[in-house]
């Protein structure tokens, strides 16, 4: 199948040798754009570089590159997945891996350790006060950053020739311009993205783990079940 995915432009990678992996093919298209916010940056980088949090989490790519460059005694450093790690380990920051790809499970990973500790978190301008809250009721610090900010670009998503459009995120549905047709098949990578599919009114035909892989895994038992594309 040739599949859409949702993306911030540029941070495609390597979706499309993944996809081939998996028998697909794919692009990406483009409901959202980042905008970096400078100073919030800074205010990050002063705070973890004068020692002032015991751990970072970073909950996707975009601040771990942006911000690992400039990293000089960082503390314990959680990825929320293997890509996001990647972009740490570029510049050599060592960095463990949550075994799911929900921030969610951030607190439960870290168990008792989390109570007293000061958490930095730089993210997007996107509200997860679930994750806040777990942390606090944990007994952990927050420091929250919102590093960039995610705005709709107002394009028609080009689905034409595509026959499946993957949303990355509950955002990147809420946000698309497009227009559903027979035929499209209609993907969430995760089961918060499927939520928000559900919410507007759209049931997606396939869900995967929060992931690209498991999204692909997904399609394939899915199109399996129904005797192949």
């Amino acid at each position: 199948m040739k599949i859409a995915v949702t993306r911030l432009k540029g941070k495609e990678k390597t979706d499309a040798s993944r996809c081939r992996n998996h028998g697909h093919e794919c692009y990406s298209v483009h409901p959202l754009r980042s905008e970096i916010r400078a100073a919030e940056v800074e205010a990050f980088l002063n705070a973890v570089n004068a020692g002032k949090c015991d751990c970072i989490f970073f909950t996707s790519a975009l601040p771990a590159k942006i911000i690992a460059p400039r990293l000089t005694n960082p503390p314990r450093v959680i990825a929320i997945g293997p890509q996001t790690a990647k972009e740490l380990q570029e510049y050599h920051i060592g960095c463990e891996t949550l075994p799911s790809f929900y921030s969610r499970d951030f607190v439960p990973y870290l168990g008792d350790w989390i109570r007293g500790k000061h958490i930095g978190i730089p993210r997007a301008d996107v509200p997860n006060q679930k994750l806040l809250d777990a942390i606090t009721t944990a007994g952990g610090v927050v420091h929250e950053f919102r590093c960039y900010g995610l705005e709709p670009t107002g394009e028609d998503l080009p689905l034409d020739e595509a026959d499946a459009i993957l949303f990355t995120s509950a955002m990147s549905y809420a946000k698309a311009r497009w227009t559903p047709r027979d035929g499209l098949l209609v993907m969430a990578i995760g089961d918060i993205t499927a939520a928000a599919l559900k919410a507007g009114g759209m049931t997606p035909a396939v869900v995967g783990d929060g992931s690209l892989e498991g999204s692909l895994n997904a399609l394939n038992a899915y199109l399996g079940t129904k005797g192949g594309a």
